[in-house]
Order: structure tokens, then sequence, then C-alpha cells
């Protein structure tokens, strides 16, 4: 009789098979005498979607069929999936299996997946529970020889259905029920709302609406130098009737008043001598605890901008490929008590600059009980993330810097705090007081393992005072008082850093360890989750990342606006979600139970659903504004979604092309029929910002074989025009030839016969920055304009530059870079960066996204400007996970902006996929994207 064993993925059941003494492979499993190991390939079976369950009743969506409240809830193969399904049911139903082992990943998703694949198969053959948290042989003999129980999983099973049940309903019910009321029957407009993802969602909007709504303050600092007989120090001025309060923004060192600031300055002037005092006291740095999943996403966002679900398939390719680190999807950071033994073995086996520090804490002792190490309370299914015994071999760039944050992060957490000698010296001049404070790191500890151990070292954050000496007298010159004016700041917008600490603590950024600790029970989702939770808001365009800054969207704006106004909050709310995971969390311990949880998840539901169907906008209660519309003569007014006449006859909304309009843009726009060019709209298709005219037209439609007029607002590219018609604000005095405003650009034309032809066209709006009418005649006359400052990039970054007219294109010419200078005040001499000589090579055709022309050269395909000197915009390898990427497939990319599905892609674990190719938001790169499950 023999045992089948169900890994997550065929990667796993290779090592499994390894494990136990090399077990033969038989076709697409393992075998002998003992054991037939076999694996999914992730989810194998889902939830039965409404269409399934009734194709006529709902498989179009309407909002009188829902809420969609299964008595029970049906399983159901998933399509791409289905052989390997119908594999491991054959193996199940073997006669001379007997008994099963559940060796999916060892968390709720791997639970789920051999749930699913067990009941749908009606297996009643008895199970046990393979638990890792390390893939070493070590790791998978000593889980085999502590194999869990069904009994003791069930808590686990129990709480992963309800995970899948609850996003069941809430997704299904909300997404069709506010698409349908938000959006009608116009396709290709979802939207999309989660259980995890909405009020994540509402996090990063709730921060933009903080930062829309910020009135910035004036406020005054002034500092000063003071010379003592061995150096000068500066010193801040402190307020002395300084309290804290709930002004977030109040500090000591700002003043409110100018003439209070002013004032100070003026008792500075004149070399007063400041009455000196000084006290020191020593201070100490605990070294950072271990990782968890969360912390250590968010750090590696801050350190090298890995997005969450980037360091996550890090972390997962050294835990299974590498075997070098321990179960990665963890939320704990400490280890079990009883690790202290393998903590040591673990150390002595770091190489490279890790043995010095690693020895030491071996020959230090440093290696004893610690509860903020070593603490069964705070180790759940898995502790924290550690390196195993196997040598690091084979890394690839970032899974080599994944890996040293995580060994660095363990050999340091044994070290000794860090000690600082902290002075804090105050300069007293005419009753002002001036406060300087000085950092001199006495002992490195734990700093050691990062290499920090001087003074001078900028990132120990330390600062040398010059001495007080017998001569001073306790008495120093004062000398250049300088008044700063500044103004407050917004809060800063999420970064994936942040959010991921926001979602850990349910919405509120905590920074207290223990604090933190206490609310991960609380926070939205898992640590396994939240990475997928952040790309799905991307991939579904309620979030555009700019460089690390995560934004909403106005399609977010729209969302989440409407489930306000129709008192849908609970879906929105962040505490409520993570009163949801608290009790799945308890769930999986049998301290909550199922029938619960799925109770209050319908009433949820359910009270959503008829809020979303009985809404209706009060236009009674609507905002009069001081838009006089063209169809009645009476103001217009603002509604949910935009800006109505009284009769009804013309609405402008609110979003348009993916902007938020303004309500002065709105009254131009109605009382001069038009308005701009405007910045800021977005490419439903690329997500790439472009400015244009807007036009509010009175057109003809025909509607049930009748012509009937329409208000239409339209976009005015000045493609359509008749250039003869328009209006020169230039006309060249020598050539004849004159410059006109077309749309959203400046045209140059020329005589052409009797009538006029277009000879040069450049935009009235260049990367965020307006071109002033005199630029554009520059360009003409003179061949460039000025140097323009204040352009932004499409990476976010300010940029100055020439516009220059060649040959009838625009191009664009950028003044020399200045010097970046180090700490000894001499420029930095600036590494050269090999780059393609794209001149030389051979030519495909032209490229639509992004425009210019499509080349190949050695091992890539680029796309190059030849108007600018063949600089490089986009660049993609001829071979792409082990396939060659036909030349007909990049030519869509550049044309259509996506490929056709291409297949036999291998990952780095060695998986096969299919996957489109789709051009990234910046048009430089080209990216996966892959067909749903």
């Amino acid at each position: 009789m023999k045992c089948l064993i169900i890994a997550e993925k065929p990667s796993v059941a290779t090592d499994l098979a390894r494990a136990l003494g090399k077990v033969p492979k038989q076709g697409d499993h393992f075998e002998n005498d003992e054991y037939v190991i076999s694996s999914a390939v992730g989810h194998l079976v889902g939830l039965q979607m409404p269409e399934d369950i009734d194709k006529k009743k709902y498989g179009f969506w309407r909002l009188e069929t829902l809420p969609i409240i299964p008595e029970e809830f049906e399983l159901m193969p998933i399509p791409d999936s289905k052989a390997r399904f119908d594999q491991l049911k054959k193996l199940l139903a073997r006669k001379d299996v007997t008994s099963v082992i559940n060796a999916c990943d060892a968390g709720r998703e791997g639970e789920l997946i051999f749930t699913y694949i067990y009941q749908l198969t009606k297996c009643k053959k008895p199970f046990k529970r393979l638990w890792m948290s390390s893939m070493t042989n070590e790791g998978i003999k000593l889980a085999f020889a502590n194999l869990r129980s069904a009994e003791q999983m069930q808590g686990l099973a129990d709480a992963a259905r309800c995970r899948s049940e609850s996003d069941w309903l809430i997704g299904i019910n909300g997404t069709r029920a506010l698409t349908k009321r938000m959006f009608g029957s116009r396709a290709g407009n979802v939207a999309s709302v989660g259980r995890v993802q909405t009020p994540t969602l509402a996090i990063v909007f709730n921060r933009e609406l903080e930062i829309r709504n910020f009135k910035p303050r004036d406020f005054w600092r002034v500092t000063a130098n003071f010379q003592i007989a061995k150096g000068v120090y500066e010193g801040t001025y402190q307020r002395p009737d300084f309290k804290k309060n709930d002004d977030e923004h109040d500090r000591v060192d700002r003043m409110w008043v100018k003439k209070t600031a002013e004032a100070i300055v003026a008792a500075c002037q004149g070399q007063p001598m400041a009455v000196v005092s000084e006290e020191k006291k020593a201070s100490t740095q605990t070294a950072p605890r271990l990782y968890d999943l969360t912390t250590l996403q968010r750090e590696a966002n801050g350190r090298f901008g890995f997005p969450a679900k980037r360091t996550l398939q890090i972390a997962q390719a050294l835990y299974e490929r590498h075997k070098m680190i321990t179960y990665p999807r963890t939320d704990s950071r400490a280890l079990p008590e009883d690790y202290m033994p393998l903590v040591r073995e673990t150390l002595g086996n770091l190489s490279g600059d890790l043995k010095v520090h690693a020895q030491r804490v071996l020959e230090s002792g440093w290696v004893h009980p610690n509860k903020r190490i070593f603490n069964n309370a705070q180790v759940s299914d898995h502790f924290a993330i550690i390196p195993t015994q196997h040598e690091a071999k084979n890394l690839d760039e970032s899974e080599a810097k994944l890996f040293d944050m995580i060994a660095r992060r363990f050999v340091a957490t044994f070290h000794p705090a860090a000690e600082f000698d902290i002075t804090t010296r105050l300069s007293v001049v005419a009753t002002h007081t001036f406060k300087t404070e000085g950092k001199v790191l006495t002992s490195p500890g734990w700093l050691a393992v990062y290499g920090k151990t001087t003074v001078d070292d900028d990132s120990v954050d330390s600062k040398a005072l010059p001495a007080l000496s017998v001569e001073d007298k306790n008495k120093a010159k004062t000398i250049d008082p300088v008044l700063h004016s500044e103004t407050t700041r917004p809060p800063p917008r999420y970064t994936e850093a942040t959010l991921l600490s926001a979602m850990e603590g349910a919405g509120k950024l905590v920074d207290d360890e223990e604090l933190a600790e206490a609310m991960k029970e609380r926070g939205l989702g898992t640590p396994a989750t939240r990475a997928d939770t952040i790309e799905g808001l991307v991939n579904q365009k309620y979030i555009d990342r700019n460089q690390r800054e995560l934004m909403p969207t106005t399609k977010a704006e729209q969302l989440l606006q409407f489930l306000t106004a129709v008192k849908a909050e609970e879906i929105t709310s962040p505490a409520m979600t993570g009163e949801w995971e608290f009790n799945l969390r308890q769930m999986e311990h049998g301290k909550f139970s199922r029938e619960a949880f799925m109770a209050e998840i319908v009433k949820e539901t359910k009270g959503m659903v008829e809020r979303v169907k009985g809404f209706e906008e009060d236009d009674s209660v609507a905002r009069m504004t001081e838009i006089i519309s063209p169809t009645d003569n009476k103001p217009m007014k603002e509604t949910l979604r935009g800006y109505k006449s009284q009769d009804g006859e013309l609405m402008v909304y609110k979003i348009i092309g993916g902007r938020r309009m303004e309500e002065a843009e709105v009254k131009d726009l109605v009382e001069k029929r038009q308005v701009g060019p405007l910045d800021g709209f977005i490419s439903n298709k690329t997500r790439n910002r472009f400015s244009a005219l807007l036009k509010l037209s009175l057109v003809e439609e025909l509607k049930k074989k009748e012509l009937v007029k329409k208000w239409k607002t339209e976009f005015d590219f000045g493609d359509k025009a008749d250039i003869s018609t328009l209006t020169p604000f230039w006309t060249d005095p020598t050539t004849g030839v004159q410059l006109c405003e077309n749309g959203s650009s400046y045209i140059l034309r020329e005589r052409d016969g009797e009538g006029w032809k277009q000879t040069f066209r450049v935009g009235r709006i260049m990367c965020q920055k307006a071109i002033p009418p005199e630029q554009a005649i520059k360009m003409v006359t003179d061949g460039k304009t000025e140097l323009i400052k204040g352009f932004i990039s499409k990476k976010g970054r300010p940029f100055d530059a020439f516009l220059k007219r060649e040959e009838g294109k625009m191009s664009w010419e950028f003044p020399p870079r200045a010097a970046k200078v180090g700490k000894d005040g001499k420029p930095i001499e600036r590494k050269a960066r090999a780059k393609a000589d794209l001149s030389k090579a051979t030519v495909i055709g032209e490229s639509k996204s992004p425009v210019g022309e499509l080349v190949e050269l050695g091992d890539a395909y680029y796309v190059r400007k030849p108007d600018q000197e063949n600089r490089q915009v986009f660049k993609l390898a001829k071979k792409l996970c082990d396939v060659e990427i036909p030349v007909e497939e990049v030519r869509r990319l550049v044309e259509e902006g996506r490929s056709n599905l291409i297949e036999n892609f291998i990952s780095k674990r060695g998986n096969k996929f299919s996957a489109y190719l789709v051009m990234a938001q910046k048009q430089d790169k080209a990216e996966f994207e892959f067909p749903p499950r």
C-alpha cells in the first residue's frame, strides 16, 4: 500500500522525492514502493462563477438578480489546469493508494489548494499535513517526522474556505451591482471591488484627499553660527513658549509670525557673545528584529525600489530553488525557543564578509535566551525569515541583494546595541536660546555588521561638535544669523513600503514595535497576499505608479465617491476588513466559528447590494453653481458625477479622459465652448499623460432613425481643422509664414498656391510645461527656444531643455549636466554607461508606441529616435525566458501595445507558462500579462 503526497508545485515535488531517498520518476509523478509524489500547479480548483451556476439567470449582469448567495458553494476545475487536476484525480482513485499527505505550501492558500482538490475528487482516504518551514533535506525530514492530523488542520481549512467564499460574495455582488449603477450597459467599464482591495484603495485615496485639501502655511526658522576656540558650530533657535499640541506642524523651532523671527535675527547682529552650556548623556540603539515578509518587502522597496510582489518572488526562489532561506510567507519576527542550536550552526556556515561578524557572535556567546528573538508566543505556524545552512551559490543580482539583507539582519540581531554619546549645547543670545546637538558613535555594536563604525559615516547620523575649552569661558561669538522662510508640506503619498505598513496596521501607520506586533492580527490581508492586492489595484487601473509613489486614478475616485454616496462605507473600511481578518486568524486556531463568520459576510453583502440598488441621486439637494447652462440659461447643479443643467439637456462630467476637471475649467468650457489646452489627461490604453483642447459642441446624432441634437464634450488636437481658417498670432515679415494656435498645438503654415500648407508643429504644452507663444516664435526665427525650465519627465523628474526646430520636426537639446560634488567639494567623475550604437542597427519598420523606428541589433530589438541622434527609447531582448520572440510579435507590440499569446516561456523556477507581452506604462520596455486562469 502506498501514500500519495501532493505538493503545490512540481519543483517542490522534485525536492520531496530527493529528500525521501531519490524516489524515481515515472511519467509525470515520482513513485517507489512506499510513496507516489505528484503536485498541483498552484490553484487547480475554484468556486463556480454565477454563470456556471445558472447561465440563463446570471449570464448577463442584472441588478434584479442580485444578491447572489449560493446555499452551498460548488467547485469546478480551473480550465487552464484541468489536465493536471485529472492526473491527481486518477492518482487519488488508485486502489494501491490508501493514504494522502497534503504537502502544499504551509499556509492558508496551500490549505485551500489541497482542500478543494480533495473535495472535488470526492476522496475519502485519510490524510495528514506536511508542515515545512525549510526546504533543505533536514527541514523536509523533520516535517515528515512531525506530520499533523486532519483534525489539527480543520481550523485552517475552515479559514481558507471562508476567505475564498467571502471574497466571492463581496467581489461578485459588489462588482456587478456597482458596475451596473455606475456605468449601465457601457461595454468595457467594470467597477471591481473586493474585501481587501477596496479598503486598501481607500487608504491610498484618503491620503490623496489630504494632499489635495492641504493648505500650506508660512513659517520661519532662525539659525546662527557660533565661534569658539576649536571651531564653529550651528545652532537653531528654540521657542521658549512651545508646548506640544494637536497641530502636527507646530515645532519648537518654527515661528508663525515673521516679525518675531526678524526681531531674533536683529538681536544676533553685530557678533554679540552667547552664553554657552551643555549636557552630555549616553544613548543606545537596539539591534533591529528579524524579518517577517511585510518588513522585508517594505525595506527592499525602500532600498532597491523592488515592488512588493517582486520581493516575494525573489524570496520564494531563495526558499524553493536555492533552499537558502526559511519559509518567506510569514508574519512572525521571532524564532522558536528551542532553535538556539540551529542558529549557532547557521552562523557557523555563513561566509564572505559576514563570516567575521558571525564568528564574533559565536565567540562572544551572544546567542542566548532573548524574548525579542526566541519567543514561542510570537511564533504561530511559521517563524521569522532566516538563512538556512545552504551556501550562497548561483544567485542573480536581485537574489543576492535580498539574501544579503536577510543574512545581514540575522547576524546583526544577535549583536549588542550601538552606543552613542549625545551632547546637547544651548547658546543664549540676549535671552534667545539656540540648540545644537552632537552625536558620536562610541561603540558600533550591531551597526558594525552594516559597516557603520565611525563618526564620519553619514549613515550613522553622527555629528561631532567642536569641544568647549577653558579659554572660551563658556562663551561663543554669534556670527551669520540666517532667517529661513519655509512652508508646511502635505503628507507624502504612499510608496509600496509605507502602504504595506498601513495594510499591516489596518490603515494605521504604526512605528512602535510592540504596538505594531499587536496590530498585525487585524491587518488587511496576509503577508502572502498583500503584494498581489497592490499589484491588482495597479493592473485594474485604480492606482498608478509614479516612480516609487502610488497615486489613485480618477477611476478610483469615481468608485470611492459612489460608495460613499450609497453609504456602503463598510466595504471601504480598513477597520472592518481588519476585524474580519482577525476573525479568520482566530478561526485558524479554533476560536471563531465558520458559520458566524459567513453569516456576518452574507449580512454585509446583502446590505451593500440593497443600498446600491436603492440609491437615487437627489438633484433637489445638489449644489447650485455659478455656471450658466446654454440650454436653459439657468445655473447648473453639481451632481455626484458632473455638472448638470436644470433641464437635463447638458451634462459635463467631472472626470474626462482620466482627468479630474476643476469647476473653473468647466465654467470656461460651458461659457466659451472651449478650454485649454489642458494637461494631465491619461490614455486608457498606455496610461501616458497627454494634453488637449476641450470643446463643447452641439452635434446631430441619429437616434431611432431621427436626427437628434446633443451636447458633446470632445478633444481637439487640431487634426481636423481647416488651417486656412485659423487666425495667426505672428507673421514673418520676410517670408510671410505664419504661426497659429490649432487645438493643443502651435502650427507653422506657409502659402501653397491659393491655400496654405502646414510645415511645422509643436505642442502648446510639452512634458507638463506650457510653451509661451514667444518661444514658439523663437523656434521659427532662431531655430531653438531659450532654455525652458521645469519640464517633467515620464518618470516624474524635473528637467530643463531647449526646444529645437530641425527639418520640420521638433527635437530636444539638453544643457550640460552640472557635475555632482563629493564631500570634499570636488566634482565626482561619472562612469560612462556603455550604450548600443543604434546607428548601425537594421531597420525593421516604424513604431507607433513609442513613436520612432523599430530596429534590431545584436541580441535585442530597439526603438530609436532618428531625429534625436538615434536615441534609444525602448529595448526588448530577442530571447525571453528561453523563448525566441518572433519579429512579427514585436511589430504587433509596438503597433497595438500587446502581442498575441506566446507559449512555452520557462520561469526561474523551471515552470512553463504562457503570457502576452504588453507595453510598459513608460513605453521603455515590455512586461508580461498573464491570461485569466
